[in-house]
């Protein structure tokens, strides 16, 4: 039998000291979610690493990836900063104490409410489309702003294999487009009518993305930004803002594409970008941070079979895998078995599938699923869920939000455990008393007919 991965032992290990701890208990606490916070620690020191050739690199954690506070308090520990694409996300950044100064502010749809409040606060914008320039310009008319601000170019190379997840297409809503006509021309114009616009943006896109595809996207970037320096003196343009995008592999326990593989992919492709005198670079990671630092343990209730196939019924599901429930074959899973204990089955693999608890038939982790049997009681862990998955619950059938817990182990092998979300109540349902927001005449309504 195949000796277990780092990783695997421990998980193991964390999932027994959690039962110990009844922090998974299966009559109160039947799902529950850990981030290992000396992975992330361990992440971002990689990262560093392979951008020790960029020297004052900003590393923005993409927010949306993971937005719990204290994660995130734990990510500007790390000296990381933080991407937001809502006001909601951005105040949560500073709730997380990340000075404005190192938070960037993406959106395709920003309102001019919040701009002011990012341009007042002196946090790194970049617009989306040649509208939000004139917002931009018409805040800054009646208020300066120390705000970094840059514009999102689309450089329309193509997508990946996730539809989804390709913001470089012809027709991405995401960016200038600069290969439709006049466009480019047009941009490079702005940055001679906004002095105050010093900085480029391109995401080409994430998961299902070569790593080729995602360099080339920066290329295009480094490329606009030379074309604008070109016209209006070295400098004009001081920085490129490189989005994130790197993939995660789900398929086992290896930590591949690699930081450091994608930084030899980006200097091939936009050699410039790394030589002497060159731009101050902004990384906009997510997923690659924090998904193989997370994973998710649930208690099995039932088993049963249907026409000839196994299945277990668990408390984990769509309320916390939503992408992998409705684009299984985009957002295919692991999952691993384990006893009442936390302890790894190694029993014969039989092929069946396990169940979420929402009520309908699509609601599966996985489908016809090679795993020890699994019996009532049992646990199932799903790994590589540390981004996008129990962090930003969907609340279809009115499941409740597990419990989050950070995880650190300390020498002697000491697992320490420390609350990052509460459980939500199920049985708690906050009262709206419908009152009216802003008291007012009643209105007339004609009758209809």
């Amino acid at each position: 039998m195949t000796a277990p991965t780092p990783a695997a032992a421990r998980r193991e290990r964390i999932l027994q000291e959690a039962v110990r701890h009844r922090l998974l208990d299966p009559e109160e606490s039947l799902l529950a979610a850990f981030v290992d916070l000396d992975g992330v620690a361990a992440t971002v020191a990689d990262l560093r690493d392979a951008f020790a050739g960029a020297p004052g690199a900003l590393h923005a954690f993409a927010a949306k990836a993971n937005c719990l506070v204290p994660v995130l308090r734990e990510l500007n520990a790390l000296g990381m900063g933080c991407e937001v694409a809502t006001g909601g996300e951005l105040a949560r950044a500073l709730a997380a104490g990340f000075p404005p100064e190192r938070i960037v502010f993406d959106s395709p749809a920003k309102t001019r409410a919040e701009l002011e409040r990012a341009l007042a606060l002196g946090v790194a914008v970049n617009a989306d489309s040649f509208q939000e320039l004139d917002r931009i310009a018409r805040i800054l008319a009646d208020r300066p702003s120390r705000s970094r601000i840059g514009v999102r170019i689309n450089p329309q190379i193509g997508g990946g294999s996730i539809a989804a997840m390709s913001t470089a297409t012809s027709t991405s809503k995401f960016g200038v487009p600069l290969a439709d006509p006049g466009n480019r021309e047009r941009l490079v114009r702005a940055f001679g009518d906004h002095p105050w616009l010093t900085r480029v943006h391109a995401h080409t896109g994430s998961q299902g993305c070569p790593l080729d595809l995602i360099a080339a996207g920066v290329a295009e970037a480094v490329a606009f930004a030379d074309e604008v320096n070109a016209v209006y003196g070295r400098g004009r343009v001081d920085g490129i803002d490189i989005g994130g995008g790197l993939p995660v592999n789900f398929a086992d326990d290896t930590v591949t594409p690699g930081f450091g593989t994608y930084v030899r992919s980006l200097k091939a492709h936009a050699p410039a970008l790394f030589g002497p005198g060159g731009y101050r670079i902004v990384t906009e990671f997510g997923r690659s941070v924090l998904a193989k630092n997370g994973f998710m343990a649930a208690y099995v209730e039932y088993t049963k079979t249907s026409g000839g196939r196994p299945i277990a019924l668990t408390h984990a599901g769509v309320q916390v895998a939503t992408r992998t429930v409705f684009a299984p074959d985009a957002w295919p899973l692991r999952i691993e078995a384990y006893d009442a204990s936390g302890t790894a089955k190694r029993g014969r693999p039989v092929r069946q599938d396990v169940a979420g608890p929402a009520c309908f038939a699509g609601d599966l982790l996985a489908r016809d699923h090679a795993l020890p049997l699994l019996e009532p009681g049992d646990l199932v862990a799903v790994p590589d869920t540390g981004a996008y998955y129990f962090s930003t619950p969907f609340h279809y059938n009115s499941l409740p939000e597990p419990a989050v817990y950070g995880v650190r182990v300390r020498a002697g092998g000491r697992v320490e455990f420390t609350l990052v979300r509460p459980a939500q109540d199920p049985w708690h349902v906050p009262d709206h008393p419908g009152a009216p927001v802003v008291a007012a005449e009643p209105v007339a309504v004609p009758a209809a007919g």
